[in-house]
């Protein structure tokens, strides 16, 4: 397998872990009642701290994985790759840290959705 197709997806799922805690995680920590009494602007610079590093995963992951640098895929294939990636990461994230949270028949239906655009767009 082409090494730039592992590389680009890796750190895709890299980007998106913290991408997830970024957009996400300050809800855990209000749960936690860690940051209950903490001002919208200090959640916000939080979340943008995380991002920072989603953000040295996401961008490399692009110019790596793009056909116009020399990688294996066209910018819809990576994009709807990064979608379908999100969207694992996002739940495998509510799963183990938000317990109300749960998959029904129609989330599955939308994924598979997904699994279908990824065929479709590789095509």
């Amino acid at each position: 397998m082409n090494p730039k197709i592992l590389t680009t997806i890796g750190m895709l799922i890299v980007s998106n872990i913290f991408m997830t805690f970024a957009w996400y995680g300050h809800l855990k920590l209000q749960e936690m009642k860690i940051s209950t009494n903490w001002p919208l602007f200090a959640v916000i610079l939080f979340s943008w701290g995380i991002a920072l590093f989603e953000y040295t995963f996401q961008v490399p992951a692009n110019r790596i994985g793009f056909q116009g640098n020399g990688g294996p895929f066209t910018l819809v294939q990576l994009k709807v790759l990064q979608e379908v990636i999100t969207l694992i990461v996002f739940t495998v994230f509510t799963s183990f840290l938000f317990k109300g949270e749960s998959l029904h028949w129609n989330h599955l239906a939308a994924f598979l959705c997904l699994v279908l655009a990824v065929y479709f767009v590789f095509k």
